[in-house]
């Protein structure tokens, strides 16, 4: 196996829930991981997913009034849809309801089993429904789940039971011979301590008669798998083990990003379940700590969860990412809130890197035409410094990156951009324009490629400002594209013109406070007149053909019957209703709607849906038959 190869998972996504800020950060870790290996040269796999079996899963479908599965497809396509739109770059999408992921399962329980490591026992007590699993006495506090707070019910039953007492010793061995295998060392200490006390056997089954939701045990047909037998396995089947390719170029260098609550799973049950296997063990376990909003654990109980793309369609994907790159030091906890959020947009975004792009690229517009400025050696002291100052923290990078030290790298970059606008400051291109054009030329060439070099280093952390940053110096080039050999001083065009845009990053005056103001005096919440309201054209339309649109995972092209008029309509269905179960359905279209080119195809109208907050859409409909084309009052 070469080393120049990385592999990098989150952990699967229960689809109990919608994508909240928490998955969030994962998911933007293992991306900004992913890419900056790319950018590094590494050969890289990005593995994330949805996990989809357990009870809990079929209690919040039974709720929905949904199918298990059709409640899974449900979920999993709005994380899918929600990776998407904040354009995370992972390889493969694993669900835990995929042939090949049960099959896998299913293969390695057998091998355990038939190497004795699986037994049937019988075993009482306390289980939480919300966990899943069996609490013993010390790892309740005051009786109660440490999660869920609520006390468990006693349950015995017989059961299969992973023997993974059996390698406690092994386990604690690796641990200490393997400092770096579980990262930062309070979570290795943390998983030391409890392998101090005596490890219980794994209860790995669940009776059909409880809990049908689940993988089939190959060797005992009424029991089904536990989920967390079932979901620890996805990061062998994502990679299509064992007979792909990918299997073995990229296991066993795995690099697990969890959340702390999820420790025990990955740092005992995963390299137990693997060496029972006879399977190496993954390289690391990254345990990152939570979001907590005013100092509370963001829950959805509590109702304080944070959507991530409440986030960027009011701030933008790159103001998101830097604030949760740069705000948490990763192990520790950090606090969320929006105050703190505009705080690093207004500061660091707008006044530190959008204002240093905008007054170089401005200089170059009045100075020299636009022209790219030709290349000049650094001559002067500040020169010379500036080039030091890019090439140090060009090397740093990596490190700052491999140590999961995001805010520093940030940090580090963003001493670079300082360090550009002090060079701006003491070099005073608009006195050198009026004296020496020789130096001011040479000045606006170390200007213009320290914004080249950011504009690279900042790719994999923030993707679109480093795209954006490129395109204005007026180079043609895919920043994901790239590599760090790039950013090396001097190595930009020598010709050409900028393309000077929008400021990056445009301030929020007034800062949360108007924020909030401006939400609070929506027109959306405001009245409309009779008339404003009969302006709409509202009509009964039949949906005649269905057919997907290249490139979307989420529109679907459909031919509506209007009246007489046969028209086409975009809508966001796909993933919530089958093509079979939407010919024929009459819904409520308006029929006035200015056309509009979505994914190149133009719709002319809308159909009408309601969404819960789930991202669940279901379609209005009249509630008996009516012509196509009937108006809606």
């Amino acid at each position: 196996m070469s080393e120049r190869t990385f592999y990098v998972t989150t952990p699967i996504y229960y689809v109990n829930d919608v994508p909240h800020l928490g998955h969030a950060y994962t998911t933007i870790l293992a991306d900004t991981l992913a890419r900056f290996k790319r950018f590094t040269g590494h050969r890289v796999f990005f593995l994330t997913g949805t996990d989809e079996h357990g009870n809990k899963i079929a209690q919040a479908a039974a709720k929905a009034g949904e199918a298990p599965k059709a409640y899974a497809d449900r979920i999993s396509a709005v994380f899918r849809d929600t990776w998407q739109a904040l354009n995370i770059t992972h390889n493969a999408f694993i669900r835990t309801t995929d042939p090949p992921h049960r099959r896998l399962v299913q293969y390695l329980l057998q091998r355990i089993y038939d190497r004795g490591d699986i037994y049937l026992g019988e075993y009482g007590g306390k289980y939480c429904f919300g966990c899943e699993r069996f609490y013993t006495e010390r790892e309740l506090e005051d009786g109660k789940c440490p999660d869920h707070q609520v006390e468990p019910t006693f349950i015995k039953e017989q059961n299969y039971f992973f023997r993974m007492s059996k390698y406690q010793g092994r386990l604690v061995k690796h641990l200490e011979e393997k400092p770096d295998f579980i990262r930062p060392e309070r979570y290795r200490n943390e998983v030391l301590a409890f392998l101090r006390d005596p490890l219980e056997d794994l209860c790995i089954s669940r009776p059909v008669s409880r809990l049908s939701w689940g993988i089939p045990l190959p060797f005992d047909a009424n029991y089904v798998t536990y989920v967390w037998f079932d979901a620890l396995i996805n990061y062998l089947s994502g990679l299509g083990y064992p007979d792909s390719e990918d299997s073995s170029t990229f296991w066993p260098a795995a690099n697990h990003l969890i959340a702390k609550d999820i420790v025990k799973p990955h740092g005992i049950y995963w390299p137990t379940m693997l060496w029972a296997a006879e399977i190496p063990l993954y390289r690391h376990l990254h345990v990152h700590g939570y979001w907590k909003v005013e100092w509370g654990k963001m829950s959805k109980s509590l109702g304080n969860v944070i959507r991530p793309l409440d986030l960027t369609q009011k701030y933008g994907r790159d103001t998101l990412r830097y604030f949760l790159l740069r705000e948490m030091v990763f192990g520790l906890d950090a606090s969320f809130s929006e105050e703190a959020l505009i705080s690093r947009l207004n500061s660091g975004l707008a006044n530190d890197l959008g204002n240093l792009v905008s007054r170089v690229l401005t200089m170059i517009e009045k100075y020299l035409g636009g022209r790219i400025p030709q290349r000049s050696n650094p001559d002067s002291p500040d020169d010379q410094g500036l080039v030091h100052i890019a090439e140090a923290i060009r090397a740093s990078l990596s490190r700052a990156v491999d140590d999961l030290a995001f805010n520093r790298a940030l940090e580090s970059l963003w001493e670079l951009v300082s360090a550009a606008n002090k060079y701006i400051d003491t070099s005073k291109p608009w006195e050198l324009s009026k004296k020496d054009t020789q130096a001011l030329e040479r000045v606006l060439y170390h200007a213009w490629e320290i914004l080249r070099i950011l504009g690279l280093l900042l790719s994999p952390f923030l993707p679109d400002t480093g795209q954006a940053i490129t395109e204005q110096l007026g180079i043609d080039a895919h920043v994901e594209q790239s590599r760090i050999e790039q950013a090396a001083w001097g190595e930009g065009p020598t010709s050409g013109k900028i393309r000077k845009g929008p400021p990056l990053f445009p301030r929020i005056e007034g800062g949360f406070a108007a924020i909030r103001g401006q939400e609070e005096d929506q027109p959306a919440m405001s009245e409309i007149s009779l008339a404003e309201f009969q302006r709409l054209d509202l009509r009964v339309g039949e949906i005649l053909i269905v057919e997907p649109i290249a490139g979307s995972k989420n529109l679907l092209k459909l031919t509506v019957r209007v009246g007489t008029e046969d028209r086409t309509l975009v809508a966001g269905l796909q993933g919530q209703y089958n093509a079979d179960a939407l010919i024929g359905k009459k819904v409520a279209v308006v029929a006035n709607l200015a056309p509009a080119k979505l994914m190149g195809v133009e719709s002319r109208g809308m159909v009408l849906a309601a969404e819960d907050a789930e991202g669940r859409i279901v379609l209005l409909s009249p509630d008996r038959d009516i012509p196509p084309g009937s108006k809606i009052r």
